[in-house]
């Protein structure tokens, strides 16, 4: 019982001292590409620096004790930043002790939400999002943070807009007042960034980008000629406290958590379960949800902000051999000991690095291959990413999220409302029915229509096949027989076995007859607890087309016999 309240007894009790080496090098990566981009993220979500180490130390622990990934590193990410500041600066003003309260009353009850829906087992969830969604928001929310960061590298105090059109509205007219040596700091840093991921791709290119930097102001105390530095860092243990809980204050956040819930569980564990796949071992989803749940509630307890999985995290805590989740319980002492002992360091860091460090993490979200692979496979997935890309653009990313969500739900009821039916015909060669759209030479049985039917009926498409059946009933009017192929029906409702009678009872007034092949057990069972077999008889168990085939040929042979003079009738006897 207590493995699956808390895994890491598994791996803890199978320690072997061989992985320390590579559990301990991968944590100093991870911690040394952390510390920057925690601080960089903070000041993307509108906090004080600091709060991203904050969220950078216990946080990871906490996963790490809670979580089935033995790779996923935890901690703050972009999207999530920026799903933070947009929601709560709509409520308090950025940089307010207000303000911090809230993110900090957030980080609750996104951990309280993921955690009582993990015990709840309600994982299940997230099979509903269609990653055309999630694809065109994360693109679009991308873009987002890379203009929002425009302020910080020209050197502009700019008001943080919901929408890029309302940034680059912003942002056009006010283009005369770049600090040139900003900009040129900035455009320094995503250069050195670059640089170093094409030609020394192992070395930590955004920590070597902040050293350097700090090295450069410090010598020729740039920050007193306008570059702003992130300044007084406050040294010590993360401040300890829980968030005061007030109902009226969470029923105006729960609408901001519930976002930044979904989109950074579908970041973990993507990249959870892509691991994990590799290395051969199981991701619940369910255990995956409460050690987020518990991560969320000690960052809010240790004056952090939400965090989950990062991609590029997660794959250097991969690629740099760490073999448990210890590696992840090392990374945050790491960054713990930074707090407790190196902040000072950090006082000549510019905010136009920080941007820099941001801008250049953001460029592979846009997921230009993702949109291509939609429309070649399928068109309506194409525009799904597209409708949720322009309205994250154009609306914002709560808007825009919701929306694409919502579009692809309606997606999904329209395909369910129009289930896949095919006329069947006899390919004798190959000795199979087959579609008749796919293989118009196969044969077909005069008087006879046989219908495949591949999706489970219920209220939503009953009326779609009913109508179907009508349309071609009306083109073929010698159809005496209708031959419905149900090997790929998986389940019925009482409105789907109530239409189907109907339509049995009102086209046997037309001297039209049903039966039903290659029906599955469940779907019997519904049937005759239906009372089928006391209405209509044996209909419904035909193992397969061919034996309700040889029902109908029976069928036909007796009508000729009643139909022929008595005389012929007699010949026939003697013979």
């Amino acid at each position: 019982m207590i493995k699956e309240i808390i895994p890491s007894f598994q791996w803890v009790k199978t320690y072997h001292r061989s992985d320390f080496k590579n559990d301990l090098f991968a944590g100093l990566l991870v911690s040394i590409m952390l510390i920057p981009q925690g601080m960089a993220y903070a000041m993307l979500a509108g906090l004080p620096p600091v709060i991203g180490l904050y969220a950078s130390t216990f946080p990871l622990i906490a996963y790490a004790l809670f979580g089935s990934s033995r790779h996923l590193a935890v901690g703050p990410v972009a999207l999530i930043s920026l799903l933070v500041f947009s929601g709560v600066s709509s409520v308090a003003e950025p940089g307010s002790e207000r303000y911090l309260e809230l993110v900090l009353l957030l980080t609750f009850l996104v951990g309280l939400l993921q955690w009582v829906m993990g015990v709840l087992r309600l994982g299940f969830f997230i099979n509903f999002f269609s990653h055309a969604v999630l694809s065109g928001f994360t693109s679009a929310a991308a873009m987002i943070i890379f203009f929002s960061q425009l302020g910080h590298l020209l050197g502009i105090k700019l008001p943080f807009q919901h929408s890029i059109v309302q940034l680059l509205i912003e942002i056009i007219p006010r283009i005369g007042e770049t600090h040139l040596m900003t900009l040129l700091f900035g455009l320094g840093g995503i250069g050195i960034q670059f640089f170093l991921k094409w030609k020394l791709p192992r070395l930590p290119a955004p920590l070597l980008t902040v050293a350097a930097s700090i090295l450069l102001v410090y010598l020729f105390q740039l920050d007193q000629n306008g570059l702003k530095v992130v300044g007084h860092i406050p040294k010590g243990f993360p401040p300890c406290s829980i968030p005061p809980f007030r109902f009226e204050t969470a029923s105006v956040l729960l609408p901001i958590a519930l976002p930044i819930l979904f989109i950074g569980f579908m970041e973990s564990i993507s990249i959870a379960k892509l691991i994990a796949t590799k290395e051969r071992y199981k991701i619940e989803s369910n255990q995956e949800l409460r050690g987020l749940g518990m991560a969320n509630f000690v960052a809010s307890i240790f004056s952090g902000y939400p965090v989950t999985g990062g991609f590029s995290r997660t794959a250097v805590n991969y690629q740099s051999g760490a073999r448990t989740s210890l590696a992840s319980i090392m990374a945050g002492f790491f960054v713990l000991l930074v707090l407790l002992f190196l902040t000072p360091l950090f006082f000549y860091l510019p905010h136009t690095i920080l941007a820099s460090i941001v801008m250049v993490a953001v460029m592979g979200l846009v997921d230009v291959k993702g949109v291509r692979h939609f429309f070649k496979v399928k068109k309506l997935d194409g525009w799904t990413f597209v409708l949720t890309f322009l309205t994250t653009l154009i609306l914002g990313s709560e808007k825009g999220i919701l929306i694409g969500m919502v579009f692809s739900l309606l997606v999904f009821i329209w395909r369910s409302a129009h289930p896949h039916i095919a006329e069947l015909g006899w390919l004798k060669k190959e000795n199979l029915f087959r579609n008749l759209l796919r293989y118009p030479e196969a044969t077909t049985y005069p008087g006879v229509l046989l219908v495949r039917i591949d999706a489970s009926l219920y209220f939503a498409n009953a009326g779609f096949f009913e109508d179907y059946l009508h349309r071609h009933l009306s083109e073929k009017p010698d159809i005496r027989w209708v031959l419905l192929d149900l090997s790929g029906v998986n389940d019925m409702d009482a409105v789907a076995i109530d239409t189907l009678e109907e339509m049995m009872e009102s086209y046997r007034e037309r001297g039209v007859h049903f039966l039903f092949a290659s029906m599955k057990g469940p779907i019997r069972d519904l049937v005759q607890r239906a009372g089928w077999d006391k209405k209509y008889g044996n209909i419904f168990q035909y193992p397969s087309l061919s034996h309700a085939l040889e029902e109908v040929e029976k069928s036909k042979k007796l009508e000729d016999l009643n139909r022929k003079p008595p005389h012929e009738l007699d010949g026939l006897k003697k013979t």
